[in-house]
């Protein structure tokens, strides 16, 4: 077996994962620190539209790559450039769910989101006017995005931006919209509080939730333990 690579980056989700109720603990922040002083690359992948994150998250400049509405939208915080990956949501569309009352009903520069509740309405509605749009769920939300959009598209976007592979990046994630982009990934982790589904598949498995399980991770990254993990583990603390 070959051995595990040098690790060069950490990709990341942001809401259950890093962040609990949308803001980042002090620790969790210390030890994103710890990581960027290292050299190595930090990658936000999430769900969120982009002002939003940047409402609740004053710490994106820590991130070399953000990849927000579920891949449909990469941002740069060194230089504060955006560009899109996706086409915007179809007018015909968000008229339609409107019409119907879906409520909530959010609208980014290529994500429509709600709740997993209208899945039923989006659906139909989709078929109706036969379009190629995908329901993507994260736990309780449900997005809508252009066929092909998803975490997996936007990280491959972000490691081109970086000129880095997927080879030597450890993902971190807890949902179902976040599988695509841990499968690329070289080492894919599940935080504690992470869905079954998410933990069957991922490499390791951490004992802490959210912030403390990324904080565990990195700690494994700095000292070289992670570099050995191999196959289906279940991390552990020394």
């Amino acid at each position: 077996m070959n051995p595990a690579p040098r690790i060069v980056a950490l990709a990341t989700d942001y809401d259950e994962t890093l962040a609990a109720e949308g803001s980042m603990a002090g620790p969790t922040v210390a030890a994103l620190e710890r990581l960027q002083a290292s050299g190595r690359k930090l990658i936000l992948v999430t769900g969120r539209e982009l002002e939003d994150l940047l409402r609740v998250c004053p710490e994106i400049a820590l991130f070399d790559c953000v990849v927000a509405e579920n891949g449909a939208v990469l941002y740069l915080p060194g230089s504060q450039t955006t560009r899109s990956l996706a086409s915007s949501p179809p007018a015909r569309l968000l008229q339609m769910l409107r019409q119907r009352a879906v409520r909530p009903l959010s609208v980014g520069h290529s994500i429509v989101a709600t709740v997993h509740d209208q899945y039923e309405i989006v659906r139909a509605t989709i078929r109706e006017l036969r379009l190629a749009e995908e329901i993507i769920f994260n736990r309780d939300a449900l997005m809508i995005l252009p066929a092909g959009i998803s975490k997996g598209t936007g990280l491959e976007a972000a490691l081109g931006e970086l000129c880095l592979p997927p080879e030597g990046v450890v993902g971190i994630g807890d949902a179902e919209n976040d599988e695509p982009f841990l499968k690329l990934c070289e080492i894919s982790v599940a935080v504690n509080n992470a869905l079954p589904s998410i933990k069957e598949t991922a490499n390791i498995v951490t004992n802490g939730d959210r912030g403390d399980g990324v904080i565990e991770i990195i700690d494994a990254i700095l000292d070289g333990r992670i570099e050995a993990l191999s196959g289906r583990e279940t991390f552990q603390q020394e």
